[in-house]
């Protein structure tokens, strides 16, 4: 018997470079906020938040973010 379909969310990956030095990749970002005139801009802000709720329960400050880029884009 087939499945029924279920609706899927699609996700970009990113590599964030970090003010420090770090880097982290493959951060997932739901593609509907991309694209458009922004670009890849509201990823940064995706990424942020995602940052400040990770710092939240680690409880130790957010990294500033350097620079962001699509995982596997050169």
């Amino acid at each position: 018997m087939a499945k029924k379909p279920t609706a899927r969310s699609e996700f970009v990956f990113f590599d964030v470079v970090y003010e420090d030095g770090s880097q982290r990749s493959n951060r997932k970002v739901p593609a509907e906020i991309l694209g458009g005139l922004d670009g890849d801009e509201p990823a940064r802000t995706e990424i942020e938040a995602q940052d400040r709720a990770i710092a939240e329960k680690s409880r130790l400050p957010p990294l500033g973010i350097k620079s962001i880029r699509r995982s596997g884009a050169k």
